[in-house]
C-alpha cells in the first residue's frame, strides 16, 4: 500500500509541474480523492473567466477596480465584469512574468481575467480578480446585424464594442472558428442567416478594403431573430425593456434609468431612437421624437441583444410616453441634523444658500446609479444629479421622494469608517 501511495504522489507532483504558471488560474490541477474503496477519482475545480480589453479603471478611496469587456471563456461566463484589484491579484503574461496594469491599459492589451464564481447580481457583475493573464495578440469586436451572407464570410453592420463607433466589416470564418447560438450551443457557419443579431471578435489583422475585411474565430449569434431582410423580428426587439425616466437626450439617443421589465432588461441603458422606433402616449396616440425630453416618465421596449459596455446600449423598438414628469436637481449630499434614516440632505447648486436645498426620501423604488460604474453610496460630499417627484412639502428645506439618483463624483465624499 505504501508503494502505491508513493507512486500516486509522484505522479501528482509531475502533473502539477507540467501546468504552466499562467494557465494554472484556468486549468486547476485535478485534486486526488479517495472514496474509501481503493478507487481514485479526480475532481476539477472550474474557475470562470472573461477575455477582453480593460474598458474602465477606477482608483479611489473605496479601492482599485477595472472593467473587462469581451467574451466569456465558457458560454456561461461573463462578457463584461467589474473586478477589484487587490494585493492578492496576480497580473502576468503568458510566461508568468509580472506586467504593470498601466501598461496593459495604455497599450490596450487583451487579458484573460479569472475570478471567483461568487459574483454579484449587478450589471455588470462584480468580484475580486484572482489572476490577469496578458495575451500575446489583441482583437476587437463588433455587435450588430448580419446584412449579407457570402461563401465563407458574412457582412456585419453594427457597433464596435470598445469605442461605440458605427462599423461595417466583412468577416471570414477561421478554420476552427467557435460559433455559438444564443443558448451557448455550437452551430455551423451555415446556420447564420441575414437579419440575425451577432457579436463577433476579429483581428488583430484587418485588410483596409471597402468595407474592411478580417478573420473571425469567435462568434455569438442569435438564431431566433432571422427575417431575411436585415432587421430583427418584432418578437426579439420587444424581448426586454425599462420603465423609468429619461435623464439625457443627445443626437438620436436617450438615456433611461428605471426598473427593468420582468422578462428582461437593465436599469441603466442608452437607447438609439430612429424612424423605426414606435413612439406613442399612454392612449396609443403616435408622437414624434420631440416628445422625448429629459425628466419625462416612459416605458421603453428594446432588444435583449445589447452592447455590454456601461451603460448598456441598444435600439429602442417602442416607447410609451407617460404623463408624469420629474424635477431635476444637481448638488452635493450634505450632513444634516434634520434628516432621518433613508433620507439625504442635498445642497442644491453646491453653494452657500439653503433656500433651494432639498431633503430626498430614499426608498426601495429609488434607482441609485453610479455614472462611473462604481458602487453607488450617498455619503456626505458625494455630488449627484437627482430626479424627484414634483410633490414636495412646504417645509424648509422641502421634502420629496427621490426617483432617480445619479452619482457623478465621489472625489470629496466622506470615507466610510
Amino acid at each position: 500500500m505504501n508503494k502505491m501511495y508513493k507512486v500516486l504522489a509522484t505522479a501528482s507532483i509531475l502533473a502539477m509541474a507540467a501546468v504552466p504558471v499562467a494557465a494554472s488560474a484556468q486549468d486547476v490541477p485535478p485534486e486526488t480523492v479517495h472514496n474509501g474503496q481503493g478507487i481514485i477519482q479526480n475532481q476539477v475545480k472550474v474557475v470562470p473567466g472573461t477575455m477582453g480589453q480593460i474598458t474602465d479603471f477606477v482608483n479611489d478611496q473605496t479601492g482599485k477596480f477595472i472593467t473587462v469587456t469581451g467574451r466569456g471563456l465558457a458560454p456561461s461566463d461573463q462578457s463584461q465584469i467589474i473586478l477589484s484589484i487587490t494585493k492578492d491579484t496576480k497580473i502576468v503574461d503568458s510566461k508568468g512574468k509580472t506586467v504593470a496594469l498601466k501598461t496593459i491599459m495604455d497599450e490596450k492589451k487583451v487579458v484573460k481575467a479569472f475570478y471567483s464564481p461568487n459574483i454579484t447580481k449587478s450589471l455588470p457583475p462584480r468580484e475580486a480578480a484572482l489572476t490577469l493573464v496578458v495575451q500575446d495578440q489583441s482583437f476587437t469586436a463588433i455587435e450588430g446585424t448580419v446584412s449579407e451572407v457570402r461563401d465563407g464570410s458574412i457582412l456585419v453592420k453594427g457597433t464596435d464594442i470598445y469605442n461605440s463607433n458605427e462599423d461595417t466589416i466583412i468577416l471570414h470564418f477561421a478554420d476552427k472558428a467557435t460559433i455559438l447560438d444564443q443558448d451557448g450551443k455550437a452551430v455551423e457557419a451555415g446556420a447564420i442567416k441575414e437579419g440575425m443579431s451577432i457579436k463577433a471578435f476579429y483581428g488583430p489583422a484587418v485588410a483596409m478594403s471597402l468595407p474592411p475585411q478580417a478573420t473571425t474565430n469567435y462568434i455569438r449569434v442569435n438564431t431566433n431573430n432571422e427575417t431575411g431582410e436585415g432587421e430583427a423580428e418584432v418578437g426579439h426587439e420587444l424581448a426586454a425593456g425599462t420603465d423609468g425616466i429619461i435623464t439625457n437626450t443627445s443626437e438620436g439617443k436617450i438615456t433611461v434609468i428605471g426598473k427593468p421589465h420582468e422578462k428582461g432588461g437593465v436599469n441603466y441603458v442608452i437607447l438609439s431612437v430612429d424612424d423605426k422606433t414606435q413612439i406613442v402616449d399612454e392612449d396609443g396616440k403616435v408622437l414624434t421624437k420631440d416628445a422625448l425630453k429629459a425628466g419625462i416618465h416612459m416605458d421603453a421596449s428594446y432588444s435583449d441583444i445589447m452592447t455590454m459596455i456601461y451603460p448598456a446600449q441598444t435600439h429602442a423598438s417602442k416607447i410609451v410616453v407617460k404623463k408624469a414628469e420629474s424635477v431635476k436637481i444637481e448638488g452635493t449630499v450634505a450632513p444634516s441634523d434634520s434628516t432621518s434614516k433613508d433620507q439625504v440632505y442635498v445642497n442644491v447648486g453646491s453653494d452657500d444658500s439653503k433656500a433651494n436645498d432639498v431633503i430626498l426620501n430614499i426608498s426601495k423604488d429609488t434607482q441609485i446609479i453610479d455614472d462611473l460604474g462604481g458602487e453607488a453610496a450617498l455619503r456626505a460630499g458625494t455630488k449627484i444629479i437627482a430626479y424627484h417627484s414634483p410633490i414636495m412639502t412646504r417645509s424648509l428645506p422641502g421634502i420629496t421622494n427621490a426617483e432617480v439618483v445619479i452619482v457623478t463624483s465621489v472625489e470629496n465624499a466622506v470615507t466610510p469608517r
